[in-house]
């Protein structure tokens, strides 16, 4: 690396406990009236402009991804005020870059080492009043700039490395007061390997702004990992979307529950109302408190408010926007926004860590913060529970150690404080997930996390029983508890107790691989462009490939029709459109996949790949479209013991669900996974749901012999974005495990044509579809806002609810959808309060 590159190993290489200086001697501040983006730029000539290293201006054309690379090693190279290194590898290779900008004290080693055992020290509740006002006086606090975590949205990358350049090389006031103020990491992009295929997710077709606490992808988890060395204050994460508007916080509802009201205010009232001041002063447009929530805990601005105290801010420019404006109003908004928090550097030092006491003190009394509504005249759908918790317990029972320890990991991770006990403890109040309150008591060995720390947020937010959704949009899905997605025992308590503990060492990481010998996979991928094939498809890829160790072959309908599937002992049909998938197939195809199945084939499939065998006549359950309203939510199912698929995954887990078929299977010997019934004491959802109760008592899983062979069926998802660990243990055991013979009633033989034509016209008419649900009262008003954005949808009442389904034929995410962003909005003028609303 040249001589201002360091190391990421380097950078790490200090250790936060180092003895930590009060000496910074602060930089005169800038006058007064210096503006951020009406001082003219002085550049100091140091550091080589785009046009002499890349051959053009940054907006001409989006650079690639190794001009991004080349552009900022140029710049670090120059500059005294910026060192680089590398955080991550992609899945294809390419280095993950970053640049961190401060005046060149703070860039030493020793310097970076001070700023970081500053951070720690702010973010520690214990710190002493006395020291925390000392270094809020005196610290810095550390700004992110990111961009491009979707590859095909590549402004914020051209931008931030224009950013970096005038941090890097201008003298006048506007730039010398961040870097005076702040230590500020620039990110150019997130996803190299999405931005040179243009492809919205990454290299395994991860939407990687939906991986933040899971960390499933190298990309992510190399970002956080330097996330807790440089805990940030703000984390900017710039994007694009559809139109030529701009979007910028204040958010819309719902706003999860444990977001510290200090960094809300930031976010609304700091960077929000500064960047509003100077698009109005502009005349550009833009728009806010609509479309994007600030709710889901996967995102690139929710975890670092919630686990970092910090102020995340997404950012959306209009795509449809020529290049170079993307860009300028992208550079606006970073630099306004670094400009903002340089400018009030005390408060937030101050007030971030006020957040760390005040978590620490809610911690300590069991208090979860309460839902709030912000955007009036919103209203509260749902309330958090008036219950104290102050502890969550994780128990370490044998069967499930691995998948705990998955759990335990990640929150030591992200800076939880992990205990096991060394005695029993009686738990007077003790709260099982999903079950009532009662008396217990956890044996020695049981893990212990308490409240009361300064994680005390995202404590709550990964091991919550529920998200309790307050308002009934969602951007995404509403249920992500650990425990629940690792089927793992545990549960909270509200009680004043004193454990006899220890702390947990950290962790490794999980040794992949598999057990027993591996049969000759293939791997049917339903589409090449859609996008729930593309993603379901990846995140099977990503768990044979990197956690499984299990080779396979990828197959399109194609190959199926061309013989290619001939060897294949099992083919895994994920997600995607079906009935697309049946007509490519052809008249070969499916007589070629009918015949393997037959002759001894394994089929194992899930949502579009279970529409698929169904219209293939390769089982007998009968599927329908949901009359629920669903939208991403976990219940808790029963697993038949006697199943070849239970093997290590207990008498129940938790099926991730969003609108997917309804499953019915006659014969119960059939039903390895089934919905308890509606309203009995097994009964638990998590996260939102209206008229669930369809789902009682029917299948989550069915496997039945079809000829001489088999075939599995999942309803929903059992790999949901790869961090759905208890299903995919039931699709491990679909791979790998035995065949049911002994337990079929008989060997079945495939359903007629007739019996496969009727099961397609009762499936659902739309892939990935956009949903509205609304009073039977407010139908005609409905239908007339969809049909006045040119929506082709499809109606169905049930009772006293309407519910809209919205052809999306490109599959397109809610950023780039030409309508979809607008719906709620349009709904709220039109004076209807919905049930739900649910986009892609």
């Amino acid at each position: 690396m040249r001589a201002r590159n360091l190391a990421w190993s380097l950078v790490l290489a200090t250790s936060l406990t180092a003895p930590v200086s009060l000496a910074t001697a602060a930089v005169a501040a800038p006058p007064a009236t210096c503006d951020p983006t009406q001082t003219t730029p002085v550049y100091r000539g140091k550091v080589p402009s785009p046009k002499q290293t890349l051959g053009i201006e940054l907006g001409d054309r989006q650079v690639t991804a190794a001009e991004s690379d080349k552009y900022l090693e140029a710049v670090a190279a120059a500059s005294e005020r910026v060192v680089s290194g590398t955080l991550a590898t992609t899945a294809q290779g390419r280095p993950l870059k970053y640049a961190i900008a401060g005046r060149p004290g703070l860039l030493t080693r020793a310097g970076l080492a001070k700023v970081r055992g500053e951070a720690a020290l702010l973010r520690d509740p214990r710190t002493p009043a006395k020291l925390a006002e000392a270094l809020a006086a005196k610290g810095v606090p550390i700004l992110w700039v990111s961009g491009n975590v979707h590859g095909d949205e590549p402004s914020g990358t051209d931008a931030a490395l224009k950013v970096l350049r005038d941090l890097g090389d201008r003298s006048d006031c506007a730039a010398t007061r961040i870097l005076d103020n702040a230590l500020v990491v620039v990110l150019p992009t997130q996803n190299p390997d999405g931005r040179e295929a243009e492809t919205r997710q990454n290299a395994y077709g991860f939407d990687m702004n939906r991986d933040w606490f899971a960390r499933t992808q190298p990309e992510t988890d190399g970002k956080l990992a330097m996330l807790n060395q440089y805990p940030p204050a703000l984390y900017i994460d710039a994007h694009e979307m559809g139109g030529t508007s701009y979007f910028f916080p204040p958010n819309a509802d719902p706003i999860y529950h444990e977001t510290p009201e200090q960094a809300v205010g930031w976010i609304n009232d700091i960077y929000g109302a500064s960047m509003a001041a100077e698009f109005n002063r502009q005349g550009i447009d833009f728009f806010n408190r609509d479309t994007y929530d600030l709710f889901y805990q996967g995102y690139g601005d929710t975890v670092p408010t919630t686990a970092f105290f910090a102020a995340g801010m997404t950012y959306e420019k209009g795509g449809d926007s020529p290049y170079p404006e993307r860009v300028k109003e992208q550079y606006l908004t970073q630099w306004v926004s670094l400009s903002a928090a340089a400018s009030n550097r005390h408060k937030i030092l101050t007030q971030w860590h006020r957040m760390a006491v005040d978590a620490y003190a809610q911690g300590k009394a069991g208090k979860l913060e309460p839902n709030q509504i912000y955007n009036p005249p919103n209203q509260i759908d749902r309330q958090v529970p008036d219950r104290a918790v102050r502890h969550y317990f994780l128990r370490d029972e044998p069967a499930k150690r691995a998948e705990v320890r998955v759990v335990v990991r990640r929150l030591q991770r992200m800076g939880v404080k992990v205990e096991r006990l060394t005695r029993p403890l009686a738990v007077p109040d003790y709260k099982e997930y999903g079950r009532p309150e009662g008396r217990a008591t956890l044996p020695a060995g049981t893990y212990w996390i308490t409240m009361a720390q300064q994680q005390k947020h995202w404590i709550q937010a990964m091991l919550n029983e529920d998200s309790y959704t307050p308002f009934p949009y969602f951007y995404d899905v509403t249920a992500w508890s650990m425990p629940l997605l690792q089927n793992v025992a545990g549960g909270s308590s509200g009680a004043e107790l004193r454990p006899h503990a220890q702390p947990v060492r950290a962790l490794p990481a999980p040794r992949p691989g598999h057990h027993g010998k591996a049969p000759k996979i293939a791997v049917l991928q339903l589409s090449a462009t859609s996008s729930a094939a593309r993603q379901s498809t990846g995140w099977l890829r990503h768990r044979l490939d990197r956690e499984w160790k299990l080779p396979f072959t990828l197959l399109s309908p194609a190959d199926v029709a061309a013989g290619r599937l001939a060897g294949a002992q099992v083919l895994l049909a994920p997600d995607g459109p079906a009935a697309g998938a049946y007509t490519a197939l052809g008249d070969a195809g499916r007589a070629a996949l009918q015949k393997w199945a037959n002759d001894g084939g394994r089929y194992v499939g899930w949502q579009g790949g279970t529409e698929l065998a169904a219209r293939l006549g390769l089982t007998t359950t009968t599927l329908s479209d949901p009359t629920s309203d669903v939208p991403g939510t976990m219940f808790r199912v029963k697993v038949d013991g006697r199943s070849p698929l239970a093997r290590g995954v207990g008498p129940a887990a938790w099926q991730f669900y969003s609108y997917d078929v309804v499953m019915r299977q006659a014969d119960p010997a059939k039903v390895a996974v089934a919905y308890p019934a509606a309203g009995s004491p097994d009964w638990f959802v998590s996260g939102f749901e209206r008229g669930s109760a369809e789902l009682g008592g029917t299948a989550a899983v069915t496997d039945e012999a079809v000829g001489k062979g088999r075939t599995v069926l999942f309803g929903g998802e059992p790999n949901f974005r790869a961090f759905s660990d208890g299903t995919a243990k039931l699709l491990y055991n679909a791979v790998l495990g035995p065949d049911p013979q002994a337990r079929a009633s008989a060997m079945a033989a495939p359903a007629p044509a007739a019996a496969a034509a009727r099961q397609a016209a009762a499936l659902p008419q739309f892939e990935s579809p956009i949903r509205v649900s609304v009073k039977a009262a407010d139908a005609a008003k409905a239908a007339a806002v969809l049909r006045s954005v040119g929506a082709k949808f499809a109606e169905r009442r049930t009772g006293d609810v309407v519910h809209y389904v919205v052809d999306n034929p490109a599959g397109l995410p809610v950023d780039h959808h030409p309508f979809a962003g607008r719906l709620p909005s349009l709904i709220r003028k039109a004076g209807i309060t919905p049930v739900a609303v649910v986009l892609p």
